[in-house]
């Protein structure tokens, strides 16, 4: 039975992300199209894919036996197509990353412009998110994360700097109007703004020194999501609402402009730089392929 293959791609799309919406939102799609894709298939086949209300989409018994046969399938078709990618003069195709916020702002900026301009023919697509999660079921090729957040039986290689800081910092205004902290313990008579993560969890504030470890239950009037608000928390620092605790690299040019003031400088926590991770058991495509080489050349540019 001779059928579109991109009616049978929209099918096993819309299967494996169990609803047109998300499917149209991991495909670059829109649902509409998805949804008119797989009536039409529905329509060549004789035969209903999948059980449709207004809250759910829900493969049929027919669609379950198709998707058994027809995703391996299509997989193989993925990766044969892939594979033509290394005759070319320069791959091509999308790439998606699942990342922290703070990735595109400390990370990215220092590798994507020239990435994109060595490699024109492929489209980098970045999913920014605070909350950890398992990145392939999104439909993304790959994601970086610090060492704490890394899933198992993952390929990580390092990428961005190698160590990074937490840094305390406020406005000279609010420090003048309410004291300067002279240790750690003193953050907790002070404002400060704190962050949320997507799980709920606030986490408290670590400090070290010469082999010291101390964690500051904090309060204050301000809590922000990780992630997008992070950018109110510090204007908020700025304009003299408290005390801020944050990447180091995020606040450095409030630092050079004089708009924040570090404090507690000898306790900043330093930690480990954030990795490249991708499930090495599924076929590496060509934009991913590419990525990965030119992180491991920026890695061997920074040694020398």
């Amino acid at each position: 039975m001779p059928m579109d293959i991109a009616l049978l791609h929209a099918v096993v799309e819309v299967a494996k992300a169990g609803g047109f919406r998300e499917a149209a939102r991991v495909t670059g799609s829109n649902a509409s199209r998805l949804s008119d894709a797989v009536r039409r298939a529905e329509q060549q086949l004789g035969i209903r894919l999948f059980h449709r209300t207004t809250r759910t989409v829900v493969l049929t018994e027919a669609g379950r036996a198709l998707m058994e046969r027809l995703l391996p399938a299509m997989n193989e078709v993925d990766a044969a197509l892939d594979a033509i990618n290394r005759y070319r003069n320069t791959p091509g195709g999308t790439l998606r990353l699942n990342v922290p916020v703070s990735a595109t702002r400390l990370i990215l900026p220092a590798l994507v412009p020239a990435f994109l301009q060595r490699y024109p023919d492929i489209q980098l697509e970045i999913i920014a998110e605070s909350n950890v999660q398992d990145v392939f079921r999104d439909g993304c090729d790959a994601g970086i994360r610090y060492d704490e957040c890394l899933e198992q039986d993952v390929v990580a290689i390092p990428i961005g700097p190698r160590r990074q800081r937490f840094a305390a910092a406020a406005s000279a205004d609010y420090l003048d109007r309410h004291g300067r902290p002279a240790h750690p313990r003193d953050l907790m008579k002070h404002a400060c703004l704190r962050g949320r993560y997507a799980s709920g969890i606030m986490t408290a504030w670590e400090f070290e020194r010469e082999g010291e470890n101390l964690s500051v239950q904090v309060s204050g009037p301000l809590v922000v999501s990780v992630g997008g608000a992070v950018d109110l928390a510090v204007d908020t620092a700025k304009a003299g609402g408290g005390i801020l605790y944050l990447f180091e690299d995020w606040l450095q040019p409030a630092f050079a402009s004089g708009e924040l003031e570090p404090i507690l400088q000898p306790w900043w926590l330093s930690f480990s730089g954030p990795y490249l991770y991708y499930n090495d058991r599924r076929l590496i495509p060509a934009p991913l392929r590419a990525f990965i080489d030119f992180v491991q050349e920026e890695n061997l540019r920074c040694q020398r």
